[in-house]
């Protein structure tokens, strides 16, 4: 197919449609895990430890297997605005 025809087919394409400059500068963007937790040099033990964070889920987010819900994307980004702040709160929570 030339570039043209795949334009065209893909703007036909309600469930393929490209996004267009606007929507990808309004879409709501959510740190991609491993990044950030490489960013912060956690492995993915220390990572689920320090933010309760079941290793499973954490894997499976990791891997593609799974994506975060919303309320977890909403923790995902306090978590990658202040990484400390988070950690300091969780371990003065009472047990």
């Amino acid at each position: 197919m030339s570039d043209e025809q795949v334009a065209s087919a893909a703007a036909a394409d309600p469930d393929a449609r490209p996004t267009s400059p606007e929507g990808a500068a309004s879409a709501r963007r959510v740190p991609r895990i491993r990044t950030l937790r490489r960013a912060l040099a956690l492995t993915q033990e220390e990572f689920a430890a320090r933010y309760h964070i079941p290793l499973g889920t954490l894997r499976d987010w990791e891997q593609g297997r799974t994506i975060p819900d919303q309320p977890a994307q909403a923790y995902l980004t306090v978590i990658a605005h202040d990484p400390e702040g988070v950690s300091r709160a969780l371990a003065a929570r009472p047990a």
